[in-house]
């Protein structure tokens, strides 16, 4: 099959190196003499067929910055789309024969998507319908369980790390608890690494229940051992052994619909009133989304992208870059979305990160 033309998109949340994935596909793409569109704004851009013609020049400078110069959106599913003015989240509409339309209409060869596991699931769903698909593996949650890595985790799990490492002087200056929050969804990675680098006394993460009993006896005897305060790191999808999570919203249009957040705040109350230590709570947010990529996944990305378009090449549609033993490899989609990478109770992270005391606030653990 001889390449022409292809098209390139990033969908779901935005992270830290889409645009060096961007820039390494088409870098290598107008190299070798193929042409390159990239759709706005995720698979919204395929469905009103919204795109620019990239060129050398699209791409020149923009290794180093973070987001991405061709916009993404995590609700254009084009199999339920939300959208005005074709759909509504009331009544959702199944546009993938109008982008499959652009995508034919635009004579393309292949389409590079790059995103997390709803991407990649929309991928496949296209894949099945006959359009000739490579995928790039992005989430800041690490938790694709087809590569050992994703790029946008680095750069996310660097900005968590120095914000314990900041709240660790305000936290002694008074004598404090201070719970920092973190992204993940139901992946405990940030969380858990973070703290590890950056010396939380306490984390809690979605595969590991937490008990209120268990931080309370945890603050109170680090209290009578003379250590005046206490870091927790809480990634955003800890559920307790009741299997509560604390929910900001639901969002239906969203392939993700349920909105995590605000378990630093739940615990700052409990752990107040409980113990009487003035707590405070500090969400990270989307700040680990943005801001300059790492040199790590500056480096990942552009290896992806290289070896993304190559696959193109070589015709090995239905398949998604993959980060494996330092070496990129490729895998099938739908591999890549069978399950979710998640933390092991039992695994050697959690065995050292007990191992240098600290808790996971479960009597289960430790």
């Amino acid at each position: 099959m001889s390449i022409k033309k292809i098209g390139i998109l990033t969908a779901g949340g935005d992270c830290p190196g889409l645009n060096a994935v961007v820039r390494a596909v088409c870098k290598n793409a107008l190299r070798q003499g193929v042409e390159v569109i990239g759709f706005k704004n995720g698979f919204d851009g395929v469905v009103r067929n919204e795109f620019i013609k990239i060129t050398s020049e699209t791409v020149s400078g923009i290794l180093t910055l973070g987001g991405t110069i061709l916009g993404t959106s995590n609700i254009a599913n084009p199999f339920k789309y939300t959208l005005p003015p074709f759909g509504s989240a009331e009544k959702p509409s199944d546009l993938s024969a109008v982008a499959l339309h652009n995508f034919k209409e635009n004579q393309l060869d292949a389409l590079i998507t790059i995103g997390g596991d709803g991407t990649l699931t929309m991928s496949q769903k296209f894949v099945d319908l006959g359009m000739p698909i490579v995928a790039v593996p992005k989430t800041i949650d690490n938790d694709l369980s087809a590569t050992d890595q994703t790029f946008g985790f680095d750069s996310a799990l660097n900005v968590a790390t120095e914000a314990i490492d900041r709240i660790h002087t305000t936290a002694q200056s008074h004598h404090r608890v201070m719970i920092i929050e973190t992204m993940g969804r139901y992946a405990g990675w940030i969380a858990l690494r973070s703290a590890i680098a950056g010396g939380g006394d306490i984390v809690l993460i979605p595969e590991i229940p937490y008990n209120d009993d268990v931080i309370v006896d945890y603050l109170l005897k680090r209290r009578s051992q003379g250590k005046n305060f206490s870091i927790i790191v809480a990634a955003e999808g800890a559920k307790n052994e009741k299997g509560e999570q604390a929910i900001t919203r639901t969002v239906a249009a969203s392939t993700d619909p349920i909105r995590l957040g605000g378990i630093a705040y739940k615990l700052s109350d409990m752990i107040e009133s409980r113990t009487h230590i003035e707590s405070r709570a500090c969400v990270l947010g989307h700040m680990q989304r943005g801001g300059t990529p790492t040199a790590f996944d500056r480096w990942l990305s552009t290896l992806y992208g290289a070896k993304a378009f190559d696959m193109v090449m070589e015709g090995k549609f239905g398949y998604m870059a993959s980060f494996r033993n330092f070496a990129i490899t490729e895998v099938k989609i739908a591999d890549a979305i069978s399950k979710l990478k998640l933390v092991d109770p039992n695994g050697e992270e959690v065995r050292a990160a007990l191992e240098v005391g600290m808790s996971f606030g479960s009597a289960q653990i430790g």
